[in-house]
């Protein structure tokens, strides 16, 4: 539908030769990743559900929490965090590149009762989005997070069976009932993951290591039946660690005092030659 084409009035466009990348900084969502006539990232163009689309960062918990409790606080947090419904800043934009950050704030601090700074950097290149996320803590306690990505890579209902996939060998798309039992499970992470997406090209997921240190542990693969609307996508998610992971001290990160967490996510995508 027109009303979701590329670019919407509330996107910012980033660009590197043919690789353009739409972000909507209030909303902290990369909304358009697209390498020459391939749209790698999928716009929920049926609903205009803008939950449905791109690829949202979800901070500072993934997926649910146990009756939505936090237990290290006792306070009550949403699914998949509240970074993607609360008003982010910009604080640098060029041609390639935008940084925006979240602080926290009143209504944060009922949630998540920590002093904070979450700062986004994404950067267009030719064929890839690089995703820096700094995780500060202005508190004076330990701070525990468990954020992921949430991207939505369009593929047509048709073709999924025929995505190749190297790095998940618990995942063979051949054997998943994609109509009526799409996938709904977190996976070992190995750090890289390559997607072969019939028709269109070779999409890499990979996170890159921070003074020699990774942070995301596990890959949640997801996707909705063909009785949803909006339903020609598939979720490849890197995620720190997977679904109640803030309630797991050993699973999530615990950012000391007076410090920050450094994360590098990159996207890389080779259009197949026509």
């Amino acid at each position: 539908m027109t009303f979701t084409q590329f670019p919407m009035e509330r996107e910012v466009v980033l660009s590197a030769g043919d690789t353009k990348v739409g972000v909507m900084p209030d909303i902290c969502l990369v909304s358009h990743f697209q390498v020459g006539n391939w749209q790698v990232l999928y716009r929920a163009s049926e609903t205009g559900n803008i939950k449905r689309w791109g690829m949202p960062l979800m901070i500072p918990n993934f997926s649910r929490l146990k009756q939505g409790i936090f237990q290290e606080k006792g306070t009550m947090l949403p699914i998949h965090g509240f970074g993607r419904t609360m008003p982010w800043k910009v604080l640098q934009q060029d041609a390639a590149s935008i940084t925006i950050q979240l602080t926290n704030n009143e209504q944060t601090y009922a949630q998540y009762p920590y002093e904070f700074a979450f700062t986004s950097q994404i950067v267009a290149g030719e064929g890839t989005l690089t995703y820096t996320l700094t995780m500060e803590n202005r508190s004076n306690e330990v701070m525990p997070i468990a954020p992921g990505f949430h991207p939505y890579f369009a593929v047509a209902q048709k073709d999924k069976t025929d995505i190749t996939i190297e790095g998940l060998p618990n995942i063979d798309p051949r054997t998943i009932q994609w109509a009526t039992q799409p996938p709904d499970q977190p996976n070992s992470f190995p750090h890289s993951v390559t997607v072969h997406m019939p028709h269109e090209g070779d999409l890499t997921i990979a996170e890159q290591p921070v003074e020699e240190r990774y942070s995301l542990s596990t890959m949640q693969v997801w996707s909705e039946p063909s009785t949803a609307p909006d339903h020609d996508f598939v979720c490849f998610e890197p995620v720190v660690t997977s679904e109640d992971g803030l309630n797991r001290p050993a699973d999530r990160l615990n950012i000391a005092p007076r410090s920050s967490h450094r994360l590098i996510l990159q996207l890389s995508a080779r259009p197949y030659e026509s």
